[in-house]
């Protein structure tokens, strides 16, 4: 079948940008008969365009406050109706339907209102029925019908008509088809969120789950130059989350930058005081809280500076002038620097590393409001997240020797910042920082080995956190062996009366949390 020329044409759009230049220029050009409802009527006949009100064709008025306008025969059947089809067509010419080319919509604007903190009554009205059932029926019959959604497209479709005798490509049809399912996906979507919200319906991993997902950036590639990648924006992303942040510097985001800003961002928002983290690969390699800023930062960056080359730092306060010469001053290569804003004079300094990414999110939003989706071969695991939520008072010591007050601030602190490290995990710190990390080996006196070798002779006196507990006594051997005087974990093993019996034995304090962290 040929391709139709566009002769008649429906159009009811709430982003009406554009959409007067469209309709002259189908009318114009390409004598089209352009129908359409209320607003968006009047808008274009108030430019002098041309213009049939949909009542004029159903023969009835918009009626019950708009709600029914476009939900009639006259109008799904000119849509729907198989132009090769002796039966359709038939049928269209003894009821007097005409077939209609192309159909110009898009969708009240639910979400905005929503985000704009209207009461319910107005979120429901701001729910397009007309709209999406126009796009579903003439997207169905792309084989014959254009559908416009977006005003970006009105300039390459004339284009295409004016170099097609006034018709529009099957190949462009089924593409406008495609992305119309994708709208009225995530439209449904919205929907369904807000008002399982709004009812207490929401439940935590319901028997169907719907993520509307929208395209925040195409990335160079992903996690090796060989995989092709892309960055996507959760319609649920609170307004300081890492999708939200502002980019005031730097080339673009990679894929591993992403990540790793990601979950340096994670630990540090969780700090009470000044705090600042330096990530590499997953792992916090410097993590410290100070007096200040700029303070934080020396003593993260203490923690190694080796590892700290290349890596990304997330600051949970504004980042100073101060702070900015700290960084300059250790000659310290940066990939991303992530905080809630910058001083005017610290991001002059900043802007001066063409290569650094420099990223504000406007204030920091706890975590825990999100789910957290991870894919599997075939399916995706969605959790709560992680988030040290432990009251300190329910905390239990077991063991002879009590941890100290100077201790028991550290342990708190290493107990936020073990979390961040992969599991099997430990965690040496000493006033307040990190000095020692062991992530990620398959045994956890490993992990405790390595820990203590990067803090050297500062592990001497100081504190460890374990991720979760111990199986056997050599861990706390090994720890005492480097000089640690308190260790915090999870407890719960089946030999905890065994940990606990080497820490008397070697005088170390031994706080049980309850709770375990792994980070897989």
């Amino acid at each position: 079948m040929a391709d139709p020329k566009v002769k008649r044409v429906l159009m009811s759009v709430t982003d009406k940008t554009g959409i007067v230049e469209f309709a002259r220029a189908l009318s114009e050009e390409f004598g089209a008969q352009i129908i359409s409802t209320g607003g968006t009527a009047r808008v274009i006949a108030e430019a002098g365009v041309p213009v049939t009100p949909i009542d004029d064709v159903t023969k009835f008025p918009e009626m019950m406050d708009g709600r029914v306008k476009t939900l009639h025969p006259l109008v799904h059947g000119g849509l729907l109706a198989k132009r090769d089809n002796e039966s359709h067509m038939a049928q269209a010419a003894e009821h007097g339907i005409e077939m209609i080319d192309m159909v110009v919509v898009n969708l009240y604007a639910f979400e905005k209102t929503v985000e704009s903190g209207a009461d319910f009554g107005t979120c429901i009205e701001n729910i397009d029925i007309g709209g999406p059932s126009m796009l579903r029926s003439a997207a169905k019959n792309h084989e014959s019908v254009a559908v416009v959604t977006d005003p970006a497209t009105y300039d390459d479709i004339l284009a295409e008509m004016r170099e097609n005798d006034g018709a529009t490509t099957a190949d462009t049809r089924a593409k406008l088809a495609l992305e119309v399912f994708r709208t009225t996906g995530a439209y449904d979507t919205a929907i369904a969120g807000w008002l399982a919200g709004q009812l207490g319906a929401a439940e935590q991993f319901p028997q169907k789950m719907s993520i509307q997902l929208t395209k925040q950036q195409d990335l160079r590639y992903g996690e090796n130059p060989h995989q092709a990648a892309a960055f996507y924006r959760r319609s649920t992303a609170t307004e300081h989350s890492l999708v939200n942040a502002e980019q005031l510097g730097g080339k673009p985001l990679s894929y591993n930058n992403l990540l790793d800003t990601d979950a340096c961002w994670a630990i540090v928002r969780e700090f009470d005081e000044p705090g600042v983290v330096i990530l590499k690969h997953q792992n916090p390699c410097g993590s410290a809280m100070g007096a200040t800023i700029a303070e934080a930062f020396d003593r993260a960056f203490a923690c190694d500076t080796k590892s700290a080359f290349g890596g990304i730092i997330a600051a949970n306060r504004t980042v100073t002038k101060e702070m900015v010469e700290h960084i300059d001053a250790n000659k310290l290569f940066v990939e991303v620097l992530i905080a809630p804003d910058f001083e005017p004079e610290a991001l002059e300094l900043l802007r001066e590393k063409p290569n650094l990414r420099i990223l504000a999110t406007g204030g920091i939003d706890m975590p825990g409001a999100e789910p957290e989706f991870r894919t599997v071969d075939g399916g995706v695991l969605v959790q709560d997240v992680d988030v040290v939520a432990e009251d300190p008072a329910t905390f239990t010591v077991p063991t002879k020797r009590k941890p100290t007050e100077a201790e028991m601030d550290d342990l708190l602190f290493a107990w936020k910042v073990v979390k961040g490290v992969k599991s099997n995990a430990i965690l040496v710190a000493k006033d307040h920082a990190g000095i020692g990390m062991g992530p990620g080996q398959p045994n956890r006196v490993d992990s405790c080995e390595i820990a203590c070798k990067r803090a050297g002779e500062a592990c001497k006196g100081a504190v460890a956190a374990s991720d979760a507990f111990f199986p056997f006594r050599d861990n706390i051997d090994v720890l005492a062996s480097y000089g640690i005087t308190a260790i915090i974990q999870p407890g719960g093993s089946i030999r905890d009366e065994e940990s606990i019996a080497a820490c008397d034995e070697l005088g170390i304090a031994m706080v049980f949390t309850g709770h375990r962290h792994f980070r897989h």
